[in-house]
């Protein structure tokens, strides 16, 4: 979602052709120039176009790590979260989905509500890239 903002605030069709094809080749995004882009100028920027791209960056990593730590042997993925990125989640969830966590949430709590977030979250990454193959521009 960050890079499609991103995308969507190029202006220069040249470069936006560029960074396309760099994604779809796997390699690293840079400018013209030859500069690379970053992933902060990409969140920095979005979050300055959409103040909410940050919240969902900083809850789409703390998952991140979730991921490889899950198993069905009874631990909870939460315990190898840092409390930094277990605010993040709590944050996310209580502002846009209004769902409280506190200290004792355990992963197994917030299942029941995962889907709506991340049908929330897919939704607009698909507007995005509609405007993206739309050839759409987002104001800087």
């Amino acid at each position: 979602m960050i890079r499609c903002i991103y995308l969507l605030s190029v202006k220069d069709r040249r470069l936006r052709g560029q960074l396309i094809v760099q994604s779809l080749n796997g390699q690293p995004w840079t400018t013209l120039e030859g500069k690379r882009v970053t992933d902060r100028e990409m969140v920095t920027l979005s979050n300055r176009l959409q103040n909410w791209t940050q919240n969902v960056y900083k809850f789409g990593c703390a998952f991140v790590h979730l991921s490889g730590f899950y198993d069905s042997s009874g631990r909870d993925p939460f315990d190898s979260l840092t409390q930094d990125e277990r605010n993040d989640i709590a944050h996310h969830l209580r502002y846009y989905h209004g769902f409280q966590m506190d200290a004792n949430t355990r992963f197994r709590d917030i299942v029941r509500v995962l889907p709506g977030v991340l049908e929330k979250i897919s939704s607009n990454l698909e507007c995005y890239v509609r405007d993206i193959e739309n050839d759409s521009d987002l104001d800087a």
